[in-house]
C-alpha cells in the first residue's frame, strides 16, 4: 500500500514538473519574435514604396506618350498644334476636328498635376514636373519631358 501511495506521489509530482516546464512563451522570447517580425516588415514596406514610386513615373511617361501621340493626330488632322491640350478634348478652330474628340478629358500625371505644354508651330513640348511639382529636381523629383520618352 505505501508502495502505491509512493508511485502515486511520485506520479503526480513529475505530471507537475512537466506542466510546469511546457508552459506559454516568455514575456522575452515574444519580444525577439516582435522584433524580427518589425524588421521584415520595414525592409518590405521600402521595397514595395520604392516600387510603387517607379510605377508613378513609369505611369507618367506613358501618358505623356499617349498624349504625343494624340497630338501628333491633331497635327495630322488640322495642319498644326492645338495651342493647349484642352483643343484635344474639345472642338477648337480646326475645321477637321472630330467627330469624336482625341482624348476624352486633359490627363494628368500621376501626382495629379496638370502637364506642361508649349507648342512651337512645328513642335510640341510636354512637361511633367514630376513629385515635387516644381522645376528642377532629381530622382522622383525629376522633370520628365517628351524629349526625353
Amino acid at each position: 500500500m505505501r508502495v502505491l501511495q509512493f508511485l502515486k506521489k511520485q506520479n503526480k509530482e513529475m505530471n507537475q514538473s512537466r506542466l510546469n516546464s511546457e508552459s506559454g512563451m516568455t514575456l522575452l522570447e515574444i519580444m525577439i519574435v516582435l522584433a524580427i517580425l518589425g524588421g521584415l516588415l520595414a525592409v518590405l514596406a521600402t521595397n514595395v514604396m520604392s516600387s510603387f514610386n517607379k510605377s508613378k513615373v513609369e505611369n507618367t511617361k506613358i501618358q505623356m506618350k499617349l498624349i504625343g501621340d494624340s497630338l501628333n493626330m491633331y497635327n495630322l488632322d488640322c495642319g498644326s498644334y492645338p495651342t493647349s491640350l484642352e483643343g484635344l478634348v474639345s472642338k477648337d478652330d480646326c475645321p477637321n476636328w472630330g467627330p469624336d474628340p482625341y482624348l476624352k478629358k486633359v490627363p494628368r500625371d500621376a501626382w495629379n498635376t496638370e502637364f506642361l505644354y508649349e507648342v512651337d508651330g512645328s513642335s510640341y513640348y510636354l512637361i511633367s514636373l514630376g513629385e515635387d511639382r516644381r522645376e528642377g529636381g532629381s530622382g522622383l523629383a525629376a522633370d520628365l519631358n517628351s524629349d526625353d520618352l
